[in-house]
């Protein structure tokens, strides 16, 4: 019998921001590491995170994210005090966080957190450089989508 590698039927994602994708036109991808506490992987595990208003600021050469929210569950943190919405550093190359800093400064980029997954056994959080949209590019999103979802139902009818 060969050894052969499991399949993970569960997806690797924990949690998404789906508003970011709404809100900015999103550019340069980074994968960045997170420094988590015992009781935050804990957590993270169960499922308990929300990204949905998370952004990353960077403060003496070191990036950190704000407003991801981690509930703590109750057995996991009964001796630590457990501040959910506490700033988390994040992991990344000096390289990586020159050119973050680069894109916020001179270019008027924000740095926004899109997705949060597991790598092997490690939690990920996809940052993306990120430019604001005017409200008449997100009515153009908008109105894609409902043409998308249009041409859909036709080529679903006209195939029956």
């Amino acid at each position: 019998m060969a050894k052969g590698k499991k399949k993970s039927t569960s997806s690797n994602t924990i949690a998404l921001n789906k508003k970011a994708k709404h809100e900015y036109f999103l550019e340069d991808k980074i994968e960045a590491g997170l420094e988590l506490q015992g009781w935050e992987v804990k957590s993270i595990r169960q499922g308990k995170v929300n990204i949905a208003d998370s952004y990353v600021f960077i403060k003496d050469g070191e990036a950190f994210v704000l407003g991801t929210r981690i509930t703590p569950l109750n057995s996991a943190s009964t001796h630590v005090v457990a501040d959910p919405e506490r700033s988390r550093k994040l992991l990344l190359k000096k390289r990586e966080i020159d050119r973050l800093i680069g894109a916020r400064d001179r270019e008027g980029y924000s740095i926004v957190a899109t997705s949060m997954y597991w790598k092997k056994c490690w939690v990920k959080l996809a940052i993306h450089l990120a430019k604001g949209k005017k409200s008449h590019d997100k009515r153009d999103d908008i109105k894609d989508k409902d043409w998308a979802r249009q041409k859909e139902r036709m080529m679903k009818h006209s195939a029956r």
